[in-house]
């Protein structure tokens, strides 16, 4: 972010605001590449071993869904944000399968946000990430801290 101005400061995370994820389909073998390198279970790998498992089909590893949702969390505000990065996920579930061909979107949106007591330049913004499938059904939940300097100190902080 050298001398870029960042496009959102703490000051813009107010409970009740929304951010948007942009829509992404997940293709078969974008799913078997994934699940070979980091889950390599049958119903993640082949079609046939889907089909024959609960979920139904060749289905994303929950990771590999909870990747796709941090690109997406990335895209629709991290980027060109005063994000100084989270202390951890309190909750991560994953409702439905993903299946090859589905098309994710959804959004995020502010629950909680207060200025660091112990570092006054940074506030502290608790999110709840649901994304969803193209039928509208929730596919993942997930909620978690984003810590993001103030106003002032951000663009101190892009620029410097």
């Amino acid at each position: 972010m050298d001398g870029i101005v960042p496009s959102y400061t703490f000051e813009d995370f107010t409970p009740g605001r929304r951010f948007e994820f942009t829509k992404r389909t997940m293709t078969a073998d974008e799913i078997v590449a994934f699940a070979a390198q980091f889950d390599p279970q049958p119903m993640h790998l082949d079609e046939a071993a889907g089909r024959a498992s609960i979920l139904g089909g060749l289905a994303a590893s929950g990771w590999h869904t909870s990747a796709v949702m941090m690109r997406m969390l990335f895209e629709a505000y991290i980027d060109g944000s005063t994000s100084e990065g989270s202390p951890g996920v309190d909750l991560m579930e994953w409702k439905r399968p993903v299946l090859a061909g589905d098309t994710l979107g959804g959004h995020c949106e502010v629950l909680e946000a207060r200025v660091s007591r112990s570092r006054p330049d940074i506030g502290i913004v608790r999110l709840r990430a649901e994304v969803t499938n193209q039928r509208g059904e929730t596919v993942a939940v997930s909620e978690y801290i984003n810590m993001l300097r103030l106003a002032a100190k951000g663009a101190d902080h892009a620029n410097g």
